[in-house]
């Protein structure tokens, strides 16, 4: 599915430098180097500030809390997510309130209208839109929506390293917005990482003091803040896979349409909305006999992945606390039963890429 060992070797020589300096420096949190790498990293996706913290959980944490959402308010999410959305409302104090998905994996607009309408758990505040799998949200439609009933637009973009829509990098078009560096993402760091993105400046300070313990000058908290911030070592080796994301990205692409040409008349490929663009983090198909595929590359020594086998509503841990949009999560449920993700990323060769293509035809023929 992965294969991190490459990313490294692909910059050896720049990853060990960027390390050496930040060791020999004597300086290992929030230092130059992460001051360097929210500047670069702002500026790569079209925002004014960046805020490097701990992780892509905190992130949305961090968000949530500069935007004052908290206690008695309601945040409306999908179920069809990694838990770490749903964990990261729950750890502000707000409530979740899920909806259901469309044919791209998204929030579906409509569905969200109407639990924003319905809504009885709490006072509605703010909306996290996941751009998951690398497609965007229709970030239009929810823009119109959040104006309409006056909630925030948080956009959780931990899978959407270069995505764009109407001509923007995912990232810049809500109030603000979150992403990982974990390992495998996109942009990924050598350990745990993450940043909140937005254009609006007393967001950006009130974010800077959140992750140090409400901090604006030191050992002095005039907010309730917490601890998650973007170490040096880290901060610096992700500046220096910034300098090839977008190489990156463009191979992504082009593995996820050698896929699209092979597989399009065999099994259902990932769709995409007409002008926006897939940052394919991951490429998924779908089918009701998605356990025998699986089965079946497994067979071939291919790794496959389930992004997410069971919806975050339907987890032992949640069942009973978290509120669900009207209507139901049927889409949710059904992509829960079929969606296969298969290997992706950009050190794949085409020989690779042939390989996964022709086990899934012969699987489809079988």
């Amino acid at each position: 599915m992965v294969d991190l060992r490459a990313g490294y070797e692909a910059q050896r020589a720049e990853i060990d430098v960027a390390v050496k300096r930040v060791l020999e420096s004597g300086w290992y949190i929030l230092g130059k180097e992460c001051e360097r790498f929210e500047l670069d990293f702002a500026a790569w996706c079209g925002a004014s500030r960046a805020v490097g913290v701990g992780n892509g959980t905190d992130a949305i944490v961090i968000a949530l809390k500069a935007l004052g959402v908290g206690p008695g308010d309601a945040v409306f999410t999908v179920s069809h997510t990694a838990v770490a959305t749903v964990a990261a409302v729950e750890m502000s104090g707000a409530t979740p309130v899920l909806v259901d998905i469309d044919s791209t994996f998204t929030i579906d607009p409509n569905k969200l209208e109407d639990a924003i309408r319905a809504c009885e758990t709490g006072r509605p505040r703010a909306v996290i839109a996941v751009h998951l799998y690398g497609h965007p949200c229709d970030m239009d439609a929810l823009s119109t929506i959040c104006r309409r009933y006056g909630l925030f637009l948080i956009e959780d973009c931990a899978q959407a390293h270069g995505a764009m829509t109407g001509g923007q990098r995912t990232g810049t078009i809500g109030d603000i917005a979150s992403f990982s560096f974990y390992p495998t993402k996109n942009l990924g760091a050598f350990g745990d990482g993450g940043a909140i993105l937005t254009r609006d400046a007393a967001l950006a300070d009130r974010a800077v003091a959140l992750r140090q313990y409400g901090w604006r000058e030191r050992y002095l908290s005039d907010i309730a803040g917490m601890n998650t911030r973007l170490d040096e070592i880290q901060a610096a080796m992700l500046g220096v896979r910034l300098t090839r994301l977008d190489a990156e990205l463009a191979r992504r692409r082009t593995i996820a349409a050698a896929y699209d040409e092979a597989l399009s008349s065999v099994i259902q490929i990932p769709s995409a909305r007409p002008g926006f663009q897939h940052a394919y983090h991951l490429y998924v198909v779908r089918s009701p006999r998605r356990d025998a595929l699986a089965a079946a590359l497994k067979a071939a020594g291919i790794g496959s992945g389930v992004h997410y086998p069971v919806p975050v509503h339907l987890q032992k841990a949640y069942q009973g606390r978290i509120a669900l949009g009207p209507g139901g999560l049927a889409q949710t449920e059904q992509a829960a039963r079929e969606v296969l993700s298969l290997p992706m990323h950009p050190f794949l060769s085409d020989a690779d890429v042939e390989r996964v293509s022709a086990a899934v035809e012969d699987w489809a023929e079988g």
